[in-house]
């Protein structure tokens, strides 16, 4: 059975897929099969030939090599708005059971499994769940993708504190920049380090 992981972020677009591929290759490179899920996702489209598609959703599967989508990706919106949001209006209801019995199939395939997070730790999925249950029901390891930008500090220590005080193991962090010039860039990296109860996983520069 493979080892999973569930990445979250300290806020939406702080580059947790881009983090996710980052690991992926990282794993890759020690010889491990690594598939990657991402269980809801918002902002997609309908191509002209009828598939649907998301940013998100593609460049894990170019990453991983993992062509069928529905299994990586069971609930799929138009909208780019919060998923319990894009549910209701799709007159659909997020379960997750469906996600655990995805999660399951493609455990069975792998060495590595990354479940990606849509939003933050608390970003709604219906009106009663959030993304931390969809992490205590897959019970897996949590890695925090922090957005290197001002104020990460308190939006990183506060969504590690939610994480453990979940029951979840913190397995470890990202520090990934997304804006070209933050500040003391160097002094908060340090402080993060030195705050995060956890390894710091990877560095990722700005990308433009």
């Amino acid at each position: 059975m493979a080892q999973g992981y569930f990445i979250t972020g300290t806020d939406t677009e702080i580059g947790k897929t881009h983090s996710a591929v980052a690991l992926t290759r990282h794993w890759q490179a020690q010889g491990r099969r690594v598939l990657a899920m991402k269980p809801v996702a918002s902002g997609c489209e309908i191509r002209d030939d009828g598939s649907w598609w998301n940013d998100d959703v593609a460049r894990l599967s170019a990453a991983t090599g993992q062509q069928d989508l529905a299994l990586m990706n069971p609930y799929r919106f138009l909208p780019p708005v919060s998923p319990h949001i894009a549910a209701r209006e799709a007159g659909q209801l997020i379960s997750l059971e469906v996600i655990a019995a995805h999660y399951q199939r493609l455990a069975e395939e792998a060495d590595v499994v990354l479940v990606e997070a849509a939003g933050g730790w608390l970003a709604p999925l219906t009106d009663e769940l959030c993304m931390e249950d969809m992490a205590r029901r897959l019970a897996l390891p949590v890695i925090l993708v922090v957005g290197m930008r001002l104020g990460c500090i308190n939006h990183a220590l506060l969504t590690a504190r939610a994480i453990r005080g979940a029951g979840l193991t913190l397995a470890g962090w990202v520090a990934n920049r997304v804006v070209p010039d933050q500040l003391a860039y160097e002094d908060n990296l340090a402080t993060l380090k030195a705050a995060i109860p956890a390894p710091m996983l990877l560095e990722i520069p700005y990308q433009g």
